[in-house]
Order: structure tokens, then sequence, then C-alpha cells
């Protein structure tokens, strides 16, 4: 029997929905999975993160993010090939950019945020890199002959000329090397960061003023998120994942960001709830670093 997904507004349990104008986060559910390559379930990563977050307090330990506006859109519509599903994707973030607002994405498969920074690129917004967390470098040109495969990802988006920067990869095959050095990708690698317990990046003097922030849920250790389909071992932690995401946020203007891959284990709520709480902390590292 198929799962009925619900896509309840995020915070629901605590705020009142406002009106997209009101709201500076634009959360965009999108329960796309076409190209998964081990484990499934991440089409059902953005109902069970809503859902989750009707589990939330407002004050996330430190603030109160919701205060700025958390505008809930109806799942975007996944029932078609790749390439219009991302087409599908930027018609939903074009409009939130055109308003100056935040798009926040929920997936999904990787793949979805190709969807977004097109939204982005589709609005006029120019001048601005990708920080990326991920155990895969997501830089194959193809994958299983599939150029929009969730593993060719990043190369999509290198390929429109975005600076990207990559932390915490710890599994990528040669030619995703070569494709680093053919575009100049920065990365901080989980050998590197992860051992040292690193918590925080300085970006490159010539890196974008302006970041999207991509969260692969497999970027971090399968000891905190078994629930995605590929894990890896040797990921980052909770408060890792968090100072480097501020760290970022500190030294550059946010301007988006998402939660990738998170594939909910039946009976196990808990990864749902901390995936939500992780969403709901960004969102309030780009409050208080505005």
């Amino acid at each position: 029997m198929t799962k009925e997904l619900t896509y309840p507004i995020f915070l629901g349990s605590e705020i009142e929905h406002p009106k997209p104008e009101e709201a500076l986060f634009h959360i965009v559910p999108v329960p796309f999975e076409r190209t998964v390559s081990y484990g499934g379930g991440t089409n059902e990563g953005p109902s069970a993160i809503l859902e989750a977050s009707w589990q939330l307090e407002e004050w996330d330990g430190k603030s109160k993010p919701c205060e700025l506006g958390i505008y809930t859109h109806d799942p975007v519509d996944c029932n078609a090939d790749a390439d219009q599903v991302i087409e599908n994707i930027a018609a939903a973030v074009k409009p939130i950019c055109e308003m100056g607002k935040m798009p926040v994405g929920i997936g999904g498969e990787h793949t979805v945020t190709y969807g977004i920074i097109k939204g982005m690129l589709d609005a006029g917004i120019k001048d601005f890199g990708i920080v990326q967390i991920d155990a895969h470098a997501d830089l194959r040109e193809a994958y299983e002959g599939d150029k929009y495969s969730h593993a060719s990802v990043m190369k999509r988006c290198v390929d429109e000329g975005i600076p990207l920067y990559q932390l915490g990869i710890r599994a990528y095959c040669e030619e995703e090397i070569e494709i680093r050095k053919k575009h100049g990708v920065y990365y901080a690698d989980a050998d590197d960061i992860v051992p040292q317990n690193i918590s925080s990046i300085e970006l490159p003097e010539d890196f974008p003023k302006k970041v999207f922030f991509t969260l692969d849920i497999d970027g971090m250790d399968p000891s905190v998120f078994p629930s995605t389909g590929t894990p890896v071992p040797g990921g980052l932690g909770w408060y890792q994942t968090l100072g480097l995401f501020e760290s970022v946020a500190k030294q550059r203007e946010v301007i988006g960001f998402d939660i990738m891959e998170f594939a909910p284990i039946a009976g196990f709520h808990a990864y749902d709830f901390a995936a939500s709480l992780l969403m709901y902390k960004m969102m309030g590292i780009v409050e208080r670093n505005r």
C-alpha cells in the first residue's frame, strides 16, 4: 500500500500561515525521486519534515526565526520526466526570488537543487556561489547515462559558471577529481575536517558575496542520520554541520538553502524531528547573521 503523503505548513502548531509577501523564508517541498542509486524513500522526506515541524518550539535556543515569516508552498508537481520537473521547480522558485524572499528547498533527491538554482537564475540572480555539504561530489557528467542524475547535480551547477565550495566529501571518482580541477572547485573533504572536528571555514576572497547552501543529509555521519539512501561513514556531526553553516553565514549573504536526500525510516520519528530541527536551526542562523 502506498503511503498517502501530507504537506502541513511548517511549524503550523505554533504560527499562523503568513501572506507570501510577509515571509522571508519560503519553503518549497519537492518530493522528486527518480535516479537514486541505492536506498530509496527521499520522495517522502518533505512530508516527514513538515509533519515533524509541528513538534518544534518557536524558540530555537537562541532566537525565534519564525518572526521573519515562514511560508510553506504546495509541493512541486513531480509527475513528469526530470527535465520537466526541473522546470516545475524553477517556476516555483522564480517568483520567490523576484519578491526578494529566500527559497528553502526540501527534497527529494539531490537533483532537485539544480531546479532551485535554475529558478534563481531565471529570476535574474547572478554572481552567487554554492556551498555544498555532502558525502558525494555529485560532479559526474552523467551517471548511468542520465545527466540529471543525483550524482551529476553539481556538474550541472558548475556548468552554469557558478563557483562551488564542497564540504565533507568522502566518496568520489577520478572523473570528479578532474572536474574539480577544471572548474576550480574549492573543497575541504571529510578526511581533513572530520578527524580534527573543524567546524568553521574561511571562504576564499574571490568567492561570491552571495551564497546558496545545499545540504545533502548524507553529508552528515550515518550515526546522526542513517535516514538516507546512500550513507557513507566518516561524515559530519550535528554541531559541526551547524558550525560550518554558521561560518559561511557570517562571511557571506545566504540567499537560499536546501536539505536534500532525507529518507524517513518508518517507526523512527527521531530522524524526522532531527531533520526538521536542522532546517529551523539553519533559519535561525540566517536570521541572526542578516
